[in-house]
């Protein structure tokens, strides 16, 4: 077998000779030779396989709050790359060039997990995100690269959709620090419509996350207009939040702008995320953040308890952290979950595309 088609993991054969995918819930059934909806899964030779191990579509270094994450070890920077293909079908992909990619050729830049890991900590990195489109769909080379980290005292984080089975979902977050999922909308006809897909799968991921890992867990929704943004949709999506997994659990809303095959819509209006976070705090969440557009409120890390700016963010930008490594506001004691570093030069919002060295 080609070295580049690695072995995969999550299938079973099928009485009339397919094989069928057991990754995600798409449960592709899949001929001799032919790929999941994902297209980097594919029956060869008699096994499934993953033909981006090892590939991916560029390396770049972003502060972490760009996955975004907010309490995850903010200032720090991250190495973050992806692969190509994705396991949803969304019609408003803000990757749309790498995630709906069918063309294994722009996947330029090779590296082992050892090289990914020693670049990242040679770039002064914390972490490394599997990122820019979902890494439930290289399950197996993210988490090499994530033990890889481990080795040298480094996170592993992931930013994905959350569509997952149960078996994958254990084995692929046992190796993770830290995740940002993204809950696209809270209605499964959203789902089914934008994404062919379904709600409820993801909402497993969230609580399996929430309550039998200790994986650190922030959520992201993107609020796309006339789609997702409705005061009952938001307010719904966040009682479910607070009941379900707690009022600490961080929740992004994200300003959508026209790409992929929903370039009619317009960007999201900054009023739109406003009304959001207030309708998520009064819902009883304690951290709501808005993301994409320049919002100090929206972007400030406050103590619940006194109510004193900790982290002060304007869009991807640490414009004061008075939070310390352990977490406690210097007002008044109480503690703020995350996993914090106070940090005196922070990243900023810069993105820096970086080349691993071929070994």
């Amino acid at each position: 077998m080609d070295a580049a088609l690695h072995p995969a993991r999550w299938w079973h054969r099928l009485e009339d000779g397919r094989l069928q995918c057991d990754l995600c819930p798409r449960d592709c059934k899949l001929g001799e030779g032919l790929r999941g909806a994902c297209f980097v899964r594919q029956h060869v030779d008699g096994r499934m396989v993953l033909t981006t191990y090892g590939r991916s579509s560029g390396f770049c270094i972003d502060p972490i709050e760009k996955k975004p994450l907010n309490h995850f070890l903010p200032g720090t920077k991250v190495l973050s790359f992806g692969t190509a293909g994705c396991n949803l079908m969304c019609k408003f992909c803000q990757n749309w060039d790498i995630s709906k990619a069918r063309d294994m050729d722009r996947l330029t830049d090779q590296a082992s997990p050892e090289a990914i890991a020693r670049a990242a900590e040679a770039s002064g990195c914390r972490s490394v995100a599997f990122t820019y489109n979902d890494p439930v769909i290289f399950a197996e080379y993210a988490m090499d690269v994530a033990d890889a980290c481990h080795e040298r005292g480094l996170r592993a984080v992931a930013v994905t959709a959350g569509y997952m089975h149960a078996e994958p979902r254990r084995a692929f977050y046992a190796k993770m620090d830290a995740a940002n999922v993204d809950l696209k909308a809270f209605t499964e006809a959203f789902y089914a419509r934008l994404s062919v897909a379904r709600l409820q799968p993801v909402l497993d991921t969230l609580r399996y996350l929430r309550h039998e890992t200790e994986v650190w867990l922030e959520i992201t929704t993107l609020l796309i207009p006339g789609q997702n943004d409705s005061s009952g949709e938001i307010a719904a999506l966040s009682d479910w939040v607070a009941r379900e997994l707690g009022p600490d659990v961080p929740l992004h809303f994200s300003a959508f702008h026209p790409d992929y095959k929903m370039m009619d819509l317009p960007r999201t209006p900054a009023a739109t995320l406003t009304r959001a976070r207030e309708l998520a705090l009064a819902a009883g969440l304690r951290y709501v953040y808005t993301g994409n557009v320049h919002d100090r409120t929206g972007g400030t890390t406050r103590c619940p308890a006194c109510h004193a700016a900790l982290i002060v963010r304007d869009w991807y930008e640490i414009e004061q952290n008075r939070l310390p490594d352990d977490g406690r506001c210097p007002d008044c004691d109480t503690r703020i979950p995350g996993h914090f570093q106070a940090s005196t030069q922070p990243f900023g919002n810069r993105r820096l595309p970086i080349t691993l060295t071929r070994e």
